[in-house]
C-alpha cells in the first residue's frame, strides 16, 4: 500500500501545490486582499465546472485496475482508448460553460474589485481545460496498471514550471509585461500543457518498456464502454461536484462579507486543501489496490486494501490537525503580510484543525468503495451531509447568530464529522459481505486461462 499511496499522495500534493503557489505569488502584490480573494474565487469556480468534467474519468480507476487485477490488458487499454473519446467531447463543452458563466459574475453581489481581477483570470485558466480532461484519463489509466512514477515526476516538475510562469508573467521579468493576477492564470494554464506532454510521452514508452501491446488492442468506438465509463464516472464527478459547490459557494457568500474574509478563506481553504490531497492521494491508492483485488476475486486482499489506507491516512491527518491547531500563525504569514488578512486566516485555519480526521475519513474510504465499484454512495453522502445539514447550518451561524466566515465554516465542519462517519460504516458493511476468494477452484482455473491468453 505505502509502494502506492506514497507517490499518490505526491501527486497529489503536487497538483494542489500549484493553486498554492499562485496564491502565495499573488498575495504579494500591492492590494493583497483582493489579489488573494480573485485567486480563491476563480479557481473555485473553475474547478466547479472543469473539475467535474474531468472527474467523470474517475471511472478508469474501477474498470482498468479491475481490469488489470484480471490479467486481461487489452481490456485496460480499450477502456483507455474510449476514455480518450469522451475526452475529446466533453472537454470543449466544459471550456463553453466556463465562458459562458463569467458575465453573470457581477451580478453575484461579490465585491467588485474582486470580480475585476477574477474575470480575466478565470479565461486565461480556462484554456487549460483541454489539457486538464486529458491529463485525467492518461494518469487514471497509468495509476490503475501500477505506473506512477511518470505521474509524480510530472506534478512535481510542473510545479518548478508553475514557479517560473508566475514569476514571469505576475511581475513582469524576462521581457514579459506584468499581468498580475491574469499572469497566474496563464502560467497555470502553460504547467497542464506540460504536465500532458510528460505523461503522453510515459504511455509509450511504458507500452514499449512493458510490450503490454497497447497498439495491437482495439481503438474503435465502443459506446458500451463508454456507457460503463459514465455509469461509474458520473457519480464520482456529481459527488466532487456538491463537495466543490459547497466549497464554491461558500467563498461566493463570504466573498459578500467582504474582501478581508474572502482572503481568509483562502488562506485557510488552502491549506485544507493541500492537507486533504495527502489521503485523497491514498484514496486513488486504495481504488487501485482494491480494484487489482477485485480483478483478482481477492477477497482478503481487497479488505487489506482498504484498512492499510485507513490507517495511513488517519495518521497523516492526525499530525496536521495538531500543526493547524497549534501554529497556525505561521502558517498564515506566508499568505499575507497584513494583520487583518492574517488575523482572519488564524481563526478559519483553527476550524480546519477540527475537520481534518473526518475530512481524510472520507477521502480514503470513497476511494476503496470506488475500487469496488460503488460510486453512488459516496455521492449521495456527501449531497445529504453538505446541502442539507452542513450549508444550512453554516448559513444560519454566519448571518443569524453573527459568526461571519467561521460559522460557514463550522457548518462545514460538522458535514465532514456525519459524512466520514457514515461512508466508514458502508466500508466496514461492504468488507463483511465480501465473497470471493483467491482460493477458488472457478478463480485459478480463469487466471491461468487469461495468463494463457495473453
Amino acid at each position: 500500500m505505502l509502494r502506492m499511496a506514497i507517490p499518490m499522495a505526491l501527486t497529489e500534493l503536487g497538483w494542489v501545490a500549484m493553486g498554492l503557489v499562485d496564491t502565495i505569488m499573488v498575495g504579494h502584490l500591492p492590494d493583497s486582499a483582493v489579489a488573494i480573494g480573485a485567486v480563491s474565487l476563480g479557481t473555485a469556480l473553475f474547478y466547479t465546472i472543469g473539475i467535474f468534467g474531468s472527474s467523470v474519468m474517475l471511472g478508469l480507476d474501477t474498470l482498468v485496475s479491475q481490469a488489470y487485477g484480471a490479467r486481461k490488458l487489452e481490456e485496460c487499454h480499450r477502456n483507455f482508448f474510449n476514455a480518450l473519446y469522451l475526452a475529446m467531447v466533453l472537454a470543449p463543452s466544459l471550456m463553453v460553460l466556463i465562458f459562458l458563466a463569467l458575465p453573470w459574475l457581477p451580478r453575484t453581489g461579490i465585491d467588485p474589485a474582486v470580480v475585476r481581477e477574477t474575470v480575466p483570470f478565470m479565461r486565461a485558466l480556462n484554456w487549460s481545460t483541454l489539457p486538464l480532461v486529458f491529463y485525467f484519463v492518461l494518469r487514471r489509466y497509468l495509476q490503475s496498471m501500477s505506473i506512477v512514477r511518470p505521474v509524480v515526476f510530472a506534478l512535481v516538475s510542473a510545479n518548478l514550471v508553475n514557479v517560473l510562469g508566475n514569476w514571469t508573467l505576475v511581475y513582469g521579468h524576462l521581457g514579459f509585461r506584468p499581468m498580475g493576477v491574469t499572469g497566474s492564470g496563464w502560467a497555470t494554464c502553460v504547467s497542464r500543457m506540460y504536465v500532458l506532454a510528460v505523461l503522453a510521452a510515459a504511455v509509450v514508452y511504458c507500452d514499449r518498456k512493458r510490450s503490454s501491446g497497447m497498439w495491437h488492442a482495439s481503438r474503435r468506438l465502443e459506446l458500451a464502454r463508454i456507457r460503463e465509463l459514465l455509469r461509474l464516472g458520473l457519480p464520482a464527478a456529481l459527488q466532487l461536484l456538491v463537495e466543490m459547490m459547497a466549497f464554491t459557494s461558500t467563498a461566493m457568500l463570504i466573498g459578500r462579507l467582504g474582501a478581508l474574509e474572502l482572503a481568509g478563506h483562502q488562506i485557510a481553504l488552502n491549506v485544507a486543501s493541500f492537507t486533504y490531497m495527502v489521503p485523497l492521494g491514498i484514496g486513488s491508492a486504495a481504488a487501485v489496490r482494491v480494484g487489482h483485488a477485485y480483478g483478482a476475486r481477492d477477497s482478503a486482499g481487497a479488505t487489506r486494501a482498504g484498512w492499510m489506507a485507513l490507517f495511513f491516512g488517519q495518521t497523516f491527518m492526525f499530525c496536521s490537525a495538531l500543526v493547524l491547531f497549534l501554529l497556525p500563525q505561521y502558517i498564515a504569514r506566508l499568505y499575507s503580510s497584513q494583520p487583518e488578512v492574517i488575523a482572519m486566516g488564524v481563526r478559519l485555519l483553527r476550524v480546519a484543525a477540527v475537520f481534518q480526521l473526518f475530512d481524510g475519513l472520507q477521502a480514503v474510504v470513497t476511494g476503496a468503495l470506488r475500487g469496488a465499484g460503488n460510486t453512488r454512495t459516496p455521492m449521495l453522502a456527501h449531497l445529504l451531509g453538505y446541502w442539507l445539514i452542513g450549508m444550512p447550518l453554516g448559513t444560519w451561524l454566519c448571518f443569524k447568530l453573527g459568526w461571519g466566515a467561521a460559522g460557514y465554516w463550522s457548518g462545514l465542519c460538522v458535514a465532514l464529522v456525519l459524512i466520514g462517519t457514515g461512508l466508514l460504516a458502508v466500508w466496514y458493511r461492504l468488507v463483511r459481505s465480501l465473497q470471493f476468494t483467491q482460493g477458488h477452484p472457478e478463480f485459478r482455473q480463469e487466471r491461468a486461462l487469461s495468463s494463457a491468453r495473453e
